[in-house]
């Protein structure tokens, strides 16, 4: 996948010195990026990604690497070891995490098929939890691993969702300002939020049936989005059932953060 998918929506934070801001707009930047990639980053990529000039970035793994959040092994660079123990935290922490868990896990057992939990993170789906399916071919997304939010019914399902203005500036990026494309992504947008689901076969990787339904925490505020994922020959004569295990899950997990 192409570095330049993970450069945040907002554009490259501008390198003037003496700012603070952008300087620390520029650590998170490349820490964005490099945790967005899912392998190693050359510094040749990683300048593609953030949008920095090489000295600026090389100041930047440098600090990044005096605290253990960047590893490099020759001319590659990675996440560092203390980004295990941010994620440890994470799942130690999280309210979200611990009252889905087991709603996924029931989900999986229900379908005998994978169940994901995602949100969205710097123009990305993130995947929070994943409950992989116990059939021998299954499907399924790994936790931490994200997606732009643009293909599949988890991406869809968090990008619609989104505050408005986020959600139209992203199909601006994605598809062009006024486009016919554009237009039809954010009708299949609305009839999303419509109906309450989404699903689609194929759309990020060939043969693979997806189910995403959003989770809502107090107030109606979309929070994450629920997803089923099974091999498409498997869903053919039970996908309504598996939409509405899908639904009344998501149910499940929205009433327990609402109350």
């Amino acid at each position: 996948m192409d570095a330049s998918e993970f450069l945040p929506s907002e554009g490259a934070a501008t390198d003037t010195p003496g700012s603070e801001v952008s300087a620390a707009d520029r650590v998170l930047q490349v820490l964005a990026v490099l945790a967005c990639a899912g392998r190693p980053l050359s510094a040749s990529e990683l300048m593609q990604g953030t949008g920095l000039p090489r000295s600026s970035l090389y100041r930047q793994l440098a600090r990044l690497k005096r605290f253990g959040f960047v590893a490099d092994s020759g001319a590659l660079y990675a996440p560092g070891p203390l980004g295990l123990q941010l994620a440890r935290g994470f799942d130690d922490g999280s309210h979200l995490v611990h009252v889905a868990r087991p709603v996924l896990v029931q989900l999986s057992q229900q379908t005998q098929e994978s169940a994901g939990l995602l949100v969205a993170a710097n123009g990305q789906a993130v995947c929070l939890d994943m409950v992989e399916s116990p059939l021998s071919l299954r499907c399924s997304f790994d936790k931490g691993s994200s997606v732009p939010l643009k293909v599949g019914a988890s991406a869809k399902c968090v990008l619609a969702y989104l505050p408005a203005v986020q959600r139209d500036a992203l199909l601006s990026q994605h598809y062009g300002e006024g486009t016919s494309a554009r237009a039809e992504a954010a009708a299949e947008l609305q009839e999303l939020r419509t109906q309450g689901y989404i699903t689609t076969v194929g759309q990020v990787d060939a043969g693979v049936w997806g189910c995403s339904v959003p989770v809502f925490a107090s107030g109606r505020r979309a929070v994450a989005a629920l997803s089923l994922m099974a091999p498409q020959q498997r869903v053919q004569a039970q996908q309504a059932q598996l939409v509405q295990a899908t639904l009344a899950a998501a149910a499940r997990i929205s009433r327990s953060l609402a109350g």
